[in-house]
């Protein structure tokens, strides 16, 4: 079978198309959002968990003095 003949064979085939469209509109609403949350929502989200890291920690020295 030559290059020529396959590729208009795979340019035929069909099959699939409908799930990489879904794939590709699924990206297409994914990526903003990813963005979004990147770029507004992590230092939120960083300073949540830094918080309740150091309150973790001042616990932790409240149990260890016994107190």
């Amino acid at each position: 079978m030559s290059i020529t003949k396959l590729l208009k064979r795979v340019h035929r085939d069909e099959r699939g198309v409908v799930t990489l469209e879904t794939i590709l509109i699924i990206g297409a609403i994914a990526l903003p959002i990813l963005i979004f949350l990147l770029k507004f929502g992590w230092p939120r989200i960083r300073n949540f968990f830094d918080d309740g890291m150091k309150d973790l920690g001042n616990e932790s020295d409240r149990v260890k003095q016994g107190g």
